[in-house]
């Protein structure tokens, strides 16, 4: 006479299993004794078709309920013929025992892959056909059917290692030292982890594993040690194939290897060597959780034990670590995420994880092992049920609780294996319906689904108490919003719900990104320090992300950021106690898209907001060119001084940009400070052009040039992004006829190589970027003419040929470089020829000729073409040209800007309305194009522009949405476009 506790009996006979479904009970007799008769079984044909017998019934009741078993029984039939006689123990030891024979047998010259991969499964069924009997029929415990699975998961693994290890030595890549035994010796470490690692494995579990290798191992030698690493992850990925691969055999075990050191960017066969240095330095406390069960399970054992020793200072801490608690608990908390995770819901409720499931007593027992393991070696057991006998011989848990939760997990742990052997399915997930739920309880040995969901829920009930007890002191990394947690290997779901409050559109791929700064995989979170104070701002940056409006692209732009930083622990600290250059960061990397890749491509630019005398207002020129002056410091090389101009040059304009941006400098005192910093690197680079070629042709004798200066250079109007328009004045002494080294030119060749290596020093792309894109076409007779114009051919061109567009360019014109005496004379000489007389009717019909051209071939781009759409920048400016030439042609306006010119206009040429209108409108121009050229090289659209720099749009013009900035630069554009209509006339775009 037999006795059920909980449905598991104490005897070896088996437990009847209720038929659920008679249909379907008798279908599967019918196949089973068809199975059986076509074998020649007579023991289990007569059985199936004759008077009841406890294990025909059984078979019947079990493949009634279970579909994946019901087919597994008749592949396996003539197994089952002995299942009277024999224990069931025997079969699977029988069927491990065959694999173990496989990984000392199985030479690639005998056995290829497929076959391989046919034996494995085949055996692997029928273990699996029989550790599912052994269970049902209540012949074995929990612990025995877990350790059943295990063996046969480490069986099979032992086998496929041993024949890739040979296969490797037989296409000549290593040598192994005795073929027979590969693994012994080989360095070949596989650790088995979670439920495979504690020997407690699930029916349908995939298997965790994490894969290292030592270099240097005695029992083999690589061929090319170098791709060692490579051709382990190669052969990783055979074995992932050969285990996990579904054919019409099956399968053996779906294989994991994802919980090895940061995984998306660590090969699947990691060094010794290099896991060592990552845990040391970069290892999370969850992996701390998770190598608690680790466990060497194929390869080279003694190597294992080795590699888990040495990893001990870092999985068991001497101290009580009570600090690891909130990562474990964060782990914890992605039960929630799913139907009946959030109450105990029985239907649909998920054993593993869902609440008072197996999941949490297992972190009920790692939680209090990572605080209590370092000092108390005892406490370091891999087995849940051993480990909460020990908790309570040592009284850190009161007997009551072990028992219940021992209790409570060799119960959840029996459903989760009848679930999973339902359909062979890796699912926790109890069943919706009615009639599923029976078949559960069925197999569980319940006679209905009533007594079964009682006695589960007062067991998940259990567990929520004690599970709660435990961790109701916890603390969290929250935000305002709600909780904040980054660590484990799936989504946190409070923190994805935290996320989504906050207005991230894509929460779990932010969450991804976010977790990968934790495993330190950048120069700027490779310190424990850095990354601690990144943790710290972590619910402040999240919050100001998504200040910004659009947080995915915000954080994005960080991320990128923080992939170029070398390091981080300085720019941590100061954004944690100093929250104003946190909004700073935030305004730049919502408003400014082009200012955002400046500081991803050159991170180091950032460094000049760290300045407390970045707050303090723009620097004069002076200031810039003693910054200039110590940072070209000793350099002398000629590629040197370059690199050395181009990051000058691109950490001044950001920095001039940012405080544009925050509102501490106007627009044109932003473009006043963007010309003075060309000024300097231009006359930088000419002086280092002139050594350079002096060099090689020596120096003109009494020779001298200077540069001009037109366009927005000229007029002190630079932008973000603005190239330069220049032209190279030279002049000599009469006699003088070549230069004066060793391999002379005469003396327009020589300015000419001059230009070119002018040119190619300003805008030649190197690692450090472009200073400036050049134009030299406004020189005399443009591309036609020479690179480089003398003094006297300068003049000559201008008083004589040149056209009124020419003219015009050159009201913008001054002496940016060069040597001071042609300087003063080619300045005297642009005064001349701008003071000549003009006919105003002539400069008038050219303008408009002019801009009917340029209507024609540069037509606008649409509304926020603010330079050549009609009224606007293009017309200011060719209104201010016309007004230099035919109405100031006396005075001294040497690089004046159209605004400048508008100034000093009086009431005979155009009344004081109309000129602050102009000034007004330039002014308005001015801000709107600065911020556009500095934020964005896009053509820019406020739909679809990000939400910071249509806010930072409205706000430098006071304006309280797009709609009255569009309002305000309409009616800029329609003021000017009349003006110029009045003054100038209406152009009509040439055919």
């Amino acid at each position: 006479m037999s006795q059920t506790v909980d449905g598991q009996t104490t005897t070896s006979t088996p437990r009847p299993i209720a038929i659920t479904d008679a249909d379907a009970a008798d279908t599967c007799r019918r196949a089973l004794a068809e199975a059986a008769d076509k074998a020649g079984l007579e023991w289990l044909s007569a059985a199936l078709g004759g008077k009841a017998d406890p294990w025909a019934e059984f078979l019947v009741g079990v493949a009634g309920n279970a579909p994946f078993l019901a087919g597994a029984m008749q592949r396996h039939v003539t197994h089952l013929e002995k299942l009277p006689d024999t224990p069931v123990a025997a079969f699977i030891d029988e069927a491990i025992g065959a694999i173990v024979d496989l990984a000392r047998t199985a030479f690639p010259a005998d056995v290829s892959e497929q076959s391989l991969s046919r034996q494995l499964r085949e055996l692997k069924g029928r273990a699996h056909l029989f550790i599912a009997l052994g269970d049902l029929s209540g012949a074995h415990t929990v612990e025995q059917t877990t350790m059943f699975l295990s063996r046969l998961a480490e069986a099979a693994l032992a086998a496929v290692v041993n024949w890739l290890l040979r296969d490797l030595h037989d296409r000549g890549k290593l040598k192994l030292a005795n073929p027979d035994d590969p693994a012994t010796g080989s360095g070949l470490i596989v650790l088995g982890m979670g439920k495979l690692g504690a020997c407690e494995l699930n029916y349908s579990s995939d298997i965790d594993l994490i894969v290292f290798f030592e270099h240097d191992a005695p029992g083999l030698t690589w061929d090319e040690p170098y791709e060692a690493g490579d051709l382990l992850s190669k052969a990783l990925r055979r074995l992932i194939r050969i285990m996990g691969e579904r054919t019409g055999d099956g399968y053996v075990f779906r294989t994991d290897l994802r919980l090895r050191p940061d995984p998306g960017a660590m090969p699947l066969a990691i060094s010794v060597d290099a896991a060592l240095t990552y845990y040391e330095a970069r290892g999370q406390n969850w992996e701390r959780a998770a190598l608690i069960k680790a466990r060497p399970v194929a390869g080279d054992r003694k190597a294992g034990d080795d590699f888990l020793r040495q990893l001990t200072p870092f999985i068991w801490r001497k101290y009580l670590d009570y600090a690891a608690i909130a990562d474990v608990q964060s782990i914890k908390r992605q039960i929630h995420a799913h139907k009946g995770h959030g109450r105990i819901a029985i239907e649909g409720h998920n054993v593993k994880l869902g609440r008072g499931g197996i999941r949490e007593i297992e972190f009920f027992v790692q939680t209090q092992q990572l605080i209590a393991g370092g000092r108390a070696p005892h406490l370091r057991d891999r087995r849940t049920l051993e480990m909460l006998n020990r908790f309570a011989e040592d009284g850190w848990i009161a007997e009551t609780v072990r028992d219940e939760m021992a209790d409570a997990y060799r119960f959840l742990r029996r459903v989760e294996h009848v679930v999973q052997m339902i359909g062979d399915e890796q699912t926790h997930t109890l069943p919706e319906t009615d009639e599923a739920m029976a078949s559960v309880a069925a197999l569980m040995g319940y006679p209905d689904r009533d007594a079964f969901r009682q006695r589960l829920r007062a067991r998940l009930v259990t567990v929520e108490r004690h599970f709660g007890a435990l961790f109701q002191e916890g603390e969290t990394l929250a935000a305002t919003a709600g909780n904040l947690s980054f660590t484990g290997d799936d989504p946190d779901p409070d923190t994805l719900t935290t996320l989504s409050q906050l207005g991230f559109e894509r929460p779990a791929d932010m969450w991804g990104v976010i977790r990968t700064w934790h495993f330190g995989r950048y120069g700027a979170v490779q310190s424990q320090r850095a990354r601690e104070r990144l943790t710290n701002i972590t619910p402040a940056l999240l919050e100001a992300f998504a200040g910004t409006g659009q947080p995915d692209a915000a954080l994005l732009r960080f991320d990128a950021f923080l992939k170029g930083l070398p390091a981080g622990i300085q720019l941590f600290s100061m954004l944690d106690s100093n929250r104003h250059l946190l909004s700073l960061l935030m305004t730049i990397l919502s408003a400014a898209p082009r200012l955002s890749e400046i500081i991803t491509k050159r991170p180091l630019v950032f460094d000049g907001m760290l300045d407390p005398a970045f707050y303090d207002g723009l620097p004069d020129k002076d200031e810039m060119a003693d910054s200039l002056t110590a940072f070209l410091g000793d350099a002398r090389l000629y590629e040197d001084r370059l690199d050395r101009l181009r990051i000058f040059a691109a950490e001044q304009r950001f920095l001039v940009g940012v405080r544009f941006l925050t509102g501490a400098a106007t627009a044109e005192q932003m473009g006043e400070a963007l010309t003075a910093i060309a000024d300097l690197v231009i006359a930088e680079a000419l002086d280092a052009a002139r050594e350079e070629v002096a060099r090689r042709h020596g120096q003109v004798p009494g020779g001298e040039c200077c540069l001009i200066a037109l366009g927005r250079l000229g007029s002190r109007e630079m932008t973000a992004g603005s190239d330069v328009d220049l032209i190279l004045i030279y002049d000599h002494p009469e006699g003088a006829e070549e230069s004066d080294g060793d391999k002379p030119l005469a003396p327009s060749q020589y300015y000419a190589r001059l230009t070119q290596r002018l040119i190619a020093a300003l805008s030649a792309p190197t690692s450090e970027g472009v200073l400036y894109e050049v134009d030299f076409r406004l020189r005399p007779s443009g591309n036609k003419g020479p690179l480089a114009t003398s003094l006297r051919a300068f003049s000559h061109y201008q008083r004589d040929s040149a056209w009124t567009w020419e003219h015009m360019a050159l009201t913008r014109a001054r002496i940016v470089a060069g040597d001071a005496g042609i300087g003063a004379r080619a300045e005297e000489e642009l005064r001349a020829v701008l003071a000549l007389p003009s006919d105003a009717d002539k400069v008038r019909a050219d303008v408009l000729s002019m801009r009917a051209r340029l209507l024609r071939d540069k037509a606008p781009r649409g509304p926020w073409d603010l330079k050549r759409i009609a009224g606007g920048v293009m017309d200011l400016d060719f209104l201010a040209q016309y007004w230099r030439l035919v109405a100031l042609p006396k005075l001294n306006l040497i690089g004046s800007s159209a605004a400048g010119i508008f100034t000093v206009l009086d009431d005979a040429v155009i009344g004081r309305r109309e000129r602050e209108d102009l000034q007004s409108a330039a002014h308005d121009y001015a801000t709107v194009g600065h911020m556009l050229r500095l934020c964005t090289s896009e053509a820019f659209e406020p739909d679809n522009a990000p939400r910071g720099l249509v806010d930072a749009l409205c706000s430098r013009l006071h304006e309280p949405d797009i709609g009255h900035v569009e309002a305000r630069l309409e009616s800029h554009r329609e003021r000017v476009e009349a003006i110029f209509h009045q003054v100038i006339g209406e152009p009509v775009p040439e055919a």
